[in-house]
């Protein structure tokens, strides 16, 4: 052997061979040099960040509800959809005991003076009614109306002024994302005048819906449109008695709701661009920032070459 040094390769441990795949390399603080303009930057990057994630974590608990058109199948022959139909209303200058539900439909339906599920409630000292009532109709045009002609004695005077407070179709919507004024469009109409023995007409226009929850659950109900106008009627010489008349028509679409939630891990990529993007735009804004004032210092003593 000669008298050189003779060099022992030493093989690197496993923790040392996965350090070189770090690709997050870390800098000494004594190589780093804090400025205010960076901590100012860095603060309103972190305020920014926070509202983007307040914010992005309230639409990822949202419910989005989503709507599509379709025409559906026509039932088997010689079967017919029932509807429910929930109704409430006041008359407070007609009594109870005169008042009386009929109902009228193209398949030869009449009905007249319906006693099913119905309440009547006195207001007015007496004077009025509160008419509550839910039955059912064929899924055809018709209409139903309110009236004396079931009533044993007509009063001497029929006055119909009325209040409609809830009138609905199909089964009722509670606290569900879809719910709207379009399933109860006349709920909370004001008070109709009925002196002069008038009649109210209101036509429909009665939309199929389907409501489809997160959980696959469905619910059938129908929104509705309606126009109305009031006028007085004569045959044969007098005067025909007044009533109030909910006439309906059915549209052949039908709309569907579905709800939807934004996907978790698209609410993870989002977050994940938030920050990120944040602090690179934060980051190149920092760097302009920290160069220009470094230009600027050298230009006033004199260095800028």
């Amino acid at each position: 052997m000669d008298g050189g040094t003779t060099a022992v390769l030493r093989r690197p441990s496993a923790m040392e061979a996965l350090k070189r795949f770090d690709v997050y390399r870390k800098i000494p603080k004594d190589l780093t040099q804090p400025t205010t303009t960076g901590a100012a930057v860095s603060i309103v990057s972190g305020l920014f960040i926070l509202t983007l994630l307040v914010t992005e974590f309230m639409s990822f608990l949202s419910i989005d509800v989503k709507s599509e058109l379709f025409v559906e199948p026509p039932l088997a022959a010689g079967k017919v959809d029932k509807i429910p139909v929930f109704l409430n209303v006041s008359t407070p200058k007609l009594k109870c005991e005169h008042l009386g539900l009929d109902i009228q439909d193209e398949m030869g339906r009449h009905e007249v003076g319906f006693s099913g599920d119905t309440e009547k409630k006195e207001i007015n000292n007496g004077e009025g009614c509160l008419f509550t009532t839910s039955f059912q109709i064929n899924k055809v045009p018709g209409n139903f109306h309110l009236s004396t002609h079931s009533a044993q004695q007509q009063p001497d005077e029929i006055n119909f002024g009325h209040e409609v407070h809830s009138l609905t179709f199909g089964e009722r919507l509670e606290g569900s994302a879809a719910q709207s004024g379009a399933f109860d469009a006349m709920k909370g109409t004001p008070l109709v005048d009925g002196d002069g023995w008038p009649s109210f007409d209101y036509y429909m226009k009665i939309v199929p819906s389907i409501y489809q929850a997160r959980s696959g659950s469905e619910t059938r109900n129908f929104q509705y449109s309606y126009a109305t106008k009031s006028y007085s009627s004569f045959g044969h010489g007098h005067r025909v008695l007044p009533a109030v008349w909910f006439r309906y028509d059915m549209s052949p679409i039908t709309v569907k709701y579905t709800e939807h939630r934004q996907p978790f891990y698209h609410f993870i990529t989002t977050i994940c661009a938030i920050v990120g993007g944040t602090f690179t735009v934060a980051g190149i804004i920092d760097s302009m920032i920290f160069s220009a004032v470094n230009i600027f210092q050298k230009a006033q003593i004199g260095k800028l070459s």
